[in-house]
């Protein structure tokens, strides 16, 4: 069961990340500098889910494992992300491009022995 606590905090942390590296792009006519100091505030909190979840999560899964889980989580989170928060399409060719990244995880979780 504490496998899952890494699975729990990395999406707490990619929920932060997104925040921080693309929610300003709502926020065009702030200062550069407001935005790079709003989006450092922001990522303090997705290092504070991060880091735990990479020290917790390497107990149970590789550094690799945990590369690829989060990136699915990132990519998972974004399309959300894009779609509500910025009123972005999702095209078929995101949904193809992600489908084939989903492929890592079969690959980097499926026991070759």
């Amino acid at each position: 069961m504490k496998s899952i606590y890494p699975v729990i905090l990395l999406i707490i942390s990619n929920i932060f990340m997104t925040f921080a590296w693309y929610g300003h792009l709502r926020f065009k006519s702030y200062s550069l500098w407001i935005v790079i100091l709003s989006s450092w505030l922001i990522a303090f909190f997705e290092y504070c889910f991060q880091v735990p979840a990479n020290r917790i999560g390497h107990e149970f899964y590789t550094a690799t494992q945990l590369k690829v889980m989060q990136e699915i989580i990132t990519l998972t989170i974004f399309v959300f992300f894009s779609v509500w928060y910025l009123k972005e399409d999702f095209r078929w060719n995101y949904a193809v491009g992600f489908a084939l990244i989903l492929l890592a995880v079969f690959f980097v979780f499926k026991k070759w022995d």
